[in-house]
């Protein structure tokens, strides 16, 4: 009888990006957001990586280096800093540090928010791979961050959460087999892709 392969360990940075929650002026919702849908949606032991920054080009590009090259985080996702406020500097200082950009995951995001506002039009979100890690700007709500990675299942047609693409974008550039709960995000990789257990 054969037994169940155990999963991978998955080490992901989590980055809030606010000069006022940074500051202690109101708690921040971003790191918490992030950390509940993560763990419901993600199968694997996850190690987290947390940090809580001020809204700072240089900072910002110095802590997603950091969390790739010295925490070797294999997915790093952001929230906060994407708008057009002159604060606002998440994704060039997410450029700063990419090997590749990843444009889908921006047009997809502001494709489910534009179901519900019509401002989703101003974020500007990116994604980019740095060395054998992915990271995604993701927008400052907790509600949109949980719309924007789970997608709008119920919809017609559904809307594709951009989640869906991230473990087989992991495995792709060389880190671990994600394996999510499908009744939170169904992960799709082709056939060939998948792993038996």
């Amino acid at each position: 009888m054969s037994t169940a392969q155990p999963l991978d360990s998955v080490r992901i940075g989590i980055v809030s990006i606010s000069d006022r929650a940074s500051s202690g002026v109101y708690e921040d919702k971003g790191l918490p957001a992030l950390q509940e849908w993560l763990t419901r949606a993600v199968h694997n032991p996850i190690e987290w990586e947390p940090r809580l920054i001020p809204d700072e080009r240089e900072l910002i590009a110095t802590t997603l280096r950091s969390l790739v090259d010295d925490a070797r985080c294999d997915l790093v996702l952001t929230t906060g800093g994407t708008g057009p406020a002159q604060r606002d500097v998440t994704p060039e200082a997410t450029l700063d540090v990419a090997d590749k950009e990843m444009p889908g995951f921006g047009e997809q995001m502001r494709q489910i928010s534009l179901c519900f506002v019509p401002t989703a039009i101003l974020s500007r979100q990116v994604a980019v791979i740095r060395g054998r890690a992915l990271i995604i700007n993701l927008p400052g709500q907790p509600k949109s961050i949980a719309e924007t990675l789970e997608g709008l299942p119920q919809a017609q047609p559904p809307v594709h959460g951009i989640f869906a693409a991230v473990p087989y974008c992991v495995d792709l550039i060389g880190g671990p087999y994600i394996e999510t709960d499908e009744a939170v995000c169904k992960a799709f990789r082709p056939k060939s892709a998948i792993r038996s257990r």
